[in-house]
Order: structure tokens, then sequence, then C-alpha cells
């Protein structure tokens, strides 16, 4: 990680330093860089070579009473940044900030564990729909100071006044339309480590109102997950189960997934895992059901600041609909350099 420089709040934010303009804050940037190959069954790939590029910022800084506070921006690739977070830590209260993405119950999307990436992450482009609560879309989170809760055990609440899929909206500016089906939506994520060593449970449920639209909705939007993973010497497995019900009659009603992996770290260097995650939509009418399946075989391998991953991944019934077009296999090939 490398440190940019010491700067005044105000640099981070410009109404942040009426509040405390007597203390320095910092601002420190990490990230790394992805070069890749990717070959798919039987589709037109054209250029095979890829590349993507990754920093995070992270600013910090401490008001009068105590209260900290930390900015993170995370640019995915290219020029504009894809998440953001701002985020307050207050002594005995716990954290409260604002987030552009994957707080909630989004966090528990997919849990299992991996090598390198989720089961849909690779290059086949898996149309997966996995549960995301409210995290898609800005919005605020309560964590709760650990003193608050059991050993072991955290806790988020996170709400938004539009659930509509709109997170990056700048200052001073509302988010428009977006999907204008959401209204205002909540989650609660909950998790533990104290029932059994080397145990993680967690588990969330997530409720948006939705309008009454020519889509015919007849009510809210509502999700959940629950899984757990089990870390024992080099092996981790995991299990869960999420379902996303849009309260939609005329299309897609509801997605019914379930999940499972297992990795194996065979030294502090070399790790490989196999993940699979099945996705039912479940359609509205006399429609068949149609069951999206996708698996990965993956092994990476790190030297220093170098990692090289390799996926070997596979879906079925992609997009939700079946035959052959809609099921392929491909290979992925990652070089990753780290700053």
């Amino acid at each position: 990680m490398n440190k940019l420089t010491k700067i005044g709040v105000s640099a981070l934010a410009g109404s942040l330093a009426a509040v405390s303009a007597g203390h320095a804050g910092s601002l420190s940037v990490a990230g790394g860089a992805t070069v890749s190959w990717t070959q798919n069954e039987g589709d037109v790939t054209g250029n095979q070579l890829g590349m993507n590029s990754g920093m995070t910022f992270t600013g910090s800084g401490e008001l009068d009473n105590g209260t900290t506070f930390t900015l993170t921006l995370t640019q995915a690739d290219k020029v504009a940044y894809s998440a953001g977070s701002l985020v307050m830590t207050i002594p005995g209260f716990g954290t409260l900030g604002y987030d552009q993405s994957g707080s909630g119950l989004d966090r528990f999307d997919d849990m299992m564990p991996t090598a390198w990436e989720e089961t849909n992450g690779t290059g086949l482009g898996s149309t997966l729909a996995t549960a995301a609560g409210v995290g898609g879309s800005g919005n605020i989170e309560w964590t709760p100071d650990s003193a608050m809760l059991p050993d072991g055990m955290t806790a988020h609440i996170a709400m938004s006044p539009a659930a509509n899929g709109s997170g990056l909206t700048n200052d001073k500016a509302a988010s428009g339309a977006g999907n204008s089906i959401g209204g205002a939506g909540w989650d609660i994520a909950v998790s533990t480590t104290g029932l059994y060593d080397g145990l993680n449970v967690f588990a969330a449920i997530s409720s948006i109102e939705q309008n009454v639209d020519a889509a015919a909705r007849s009510g809210d939007r509502n999700q959940h997950v629950i899984g757990a993973t089990y870390a024992v010497g080099g092996f981790t497995l995991g299990y869960q189960q999420s379902s996303d019900n849009l309260n939609i009659s005329n299309g897609n009603e509801a997605y019914d997934n379930t999940a499972y992996g297992v990795s194996f770290a065979v030294n502090d260097d070399l790790s490989i895992s196999y993940g699979y995650h099945e996705s039912e939509a479940v359609k509205s009418g006399s429609t068949a059901n149609v069951t999206l399946e996708g698996e990965s075989l993956q092994i990476a391998y790190s030297m220093g600041g170098a990692t090289i991953k390799i996926a070997e991944s596979s879906v079925d019934n992609n997009s939700y609909t079946s035959g052959s077009a809609n099921s392929k296999d491909g290979t992925t090939l990652a070089l990753t350099l780290a700053f």
C-alpha cells in the first residue's frame, strides 16, 4: 500500500471540514491489475485477451468526540469508480454509514469458499440471479457495536428510501426514475462464529416495496439467504440457500437458489476449489420452470505480489432458457499483479 500524502479533512469532503478541521486525515491507495485469456467453447470470442485494473482509495479521520470516519472508493476498471462508502465508527454505538454497493443482504449473495471467483464470476457471462436486497442501491447501514451482541455475532441493518438499483448517485442529486418499481426497502443480515470453532453461520432477510404495474406485481419483493461455511485444516466447506420472490404474475415470479462449494489450501501459496450454483426461475402461469446450473473448478497460485489463476467453468440453461445454445464450457486464465 502506498501512502500518497497527509491531507486535511476538507480535502476528503468539504462538508466535513466544518465538523472538525483541527484533525488531519490520511489518504492511501492500493490496487492491482489483471491480464486474462478466455476461451468459451462454441462462442465467437474474437480477441481472447483482456485486462482489468482496480484501485481502492481509503481516506480516514477523527472527530473531537473520538468518532472516526472512513471513506472508501473502489475503481473496478477504466475511469469511473464502481462502488463507494462513507462510514463513521461511533464508540459504544457501532458503525453508521452510507454505502453504494454490497451492504445489507448483498454481502451474503454468494458466500461459498473459492480459490478465485464466484461460480458465475469467470468468463462465461452467466446470468445467474442472486439475492441482493437493498445492497444494489444507495443505502444507509448500521452495524451495532460488538459489545451490544453475543460473542462472535455480527449484525447489519440497512435501509434505502428507493431500492431501485441506482447506487452511484452524486451529492445534491437524486437517482431519477431508474427502476421505478422499487420503493423503500430494508435488510437485516446476521452472522455468527460463536457456535463452534471454524463454523460461520449467516442469514439475512429483505423486503422492498413494489408498485403495482403492467407486470402485475401483487405485493412487496421479499428475499432471504441462509447458509454456513466450516473450516477445518486446509479445507473450507460451504452450503447456502437463497430466494428472491418478485411477486410477479407475468414472467419470472421468483428465483430459488442453492449453492455449495469446497476449497483446499495446499499451502500458503497454492489453493484449489470447486463450486456449484443452481438457480430455478419460477415461471408464471403454465410456463415450465427453468433451472440454470453453473459450476467452476479453480486453481490459484501466488508468488509474492503476483497470482496466477485458472478456472474451468460450465453453465447450463443460461439466461434461464433451455437449449444447447445456452449451455457451454469455458476456460479463463489470469495473471494478477498487486501493488
